[in-house]
């Protein structure tokens, strides 16, 4: 398991344990019944405090994704709840899995581009742009547009998950998304860190987001490394 680590814009520690491991049970890499590792040795791997890591654990407990057996270990349970965080980021690494965190690169509320596709109800909009991560590897650029009349946003107040700020500062929460999935050309604005240039034929989602408005909220698009990451839906 990747180091977890904590910055200024980044979810709770325990919550990104938390988040780490239900994205790895959905992706397959943790199976119904396996044993984790004793918690000494999962703590220190992810370099984390055992406190920390207790509470992570708890939290899938009460998901009903984990059982705790006194004096045998902790056993992954699937058929819990894969409620989380990040239950509408649809990238995983190659091999699985991988805990979404994102670098803010830019924040900017202007009036919305000719070449924006229709939503809400606000000439204007705010534009974020970010360069994200699966666990220490960047896999995707994306830039957001959130509907001007949904409120003003401050880059000292984003967090990695912005449905999670939403929620927390906005007051609304997003209910449901449409992915278009394609490719398209990296955009010039894409920093040197990411590992496609400008101009690169890479993989391309535009998605349109809703909250309790019959108009959608928010568009986005991102741009990910095909060699790095792929498009994961899954069905239940």
């Amino acid at each position: 398991m990747p180091t977890a680590s904590q910055t200024s814009n980044a979810l709770p520690l325990y919550v990104q344990i938390s988040e780490l491991l239900i994205r790895d049970i959905a992706a397959g890499r943790l199976l119904d019944g396996e044993r984790l590792p004793p918690e000494r040795d999962m703590a220190e791997e992810l370099g984390i405090s055992i406190g920390t890591l207790r509470k992570a654990l708890a939290d899938l407990t009460e998901k009903g994704l984990l059982e705790r057996i006194q004096g045998s270990g902790n056993y992954i349970r699937q058929g819990g709840t894969n409620e989380s965080v990040y239950a509408m980021f649809r990238l995983e690494l190659l091999s699985g899995g991988g805990l979404p965190k994102a670098d803010i690169l830019e924040v900017d509320r202007v009036f919305k581009p000719e070449d924006l596709p229709v939503f809400g109800t606000s000439r204007e909009g705010t534009r974020i742009r970010r360069l994200r991560y699966l666990n220490e590897t960047i896999v995707a650029v994306e830039e957001i547009w959130l509907d001007g009349d949904c409120g003003f946003v401050r880059k000292d107040q984003l967090s990695d998950s912005l449905y999670r700020f939403y929620q927390k500062q906005l007051g609304f929460w997003i209910v449901r998304a449409e992915d278009r999935v394609t490719i398209k050309a990296v955009p010039d604005w894409a920093p040197e860190a990411f590992n496609k240039a400008p101009g690169t034929l890479t993989g391309y989602i535009e998605r349109f987001s809703w909250a309790d408005k019959p108009e959608p909220v928010e568009f986005s698009r991102t741009w990910f490394d095909t060699d790095r990451a792929h498009y994961v839906q899954r069905l239940k």
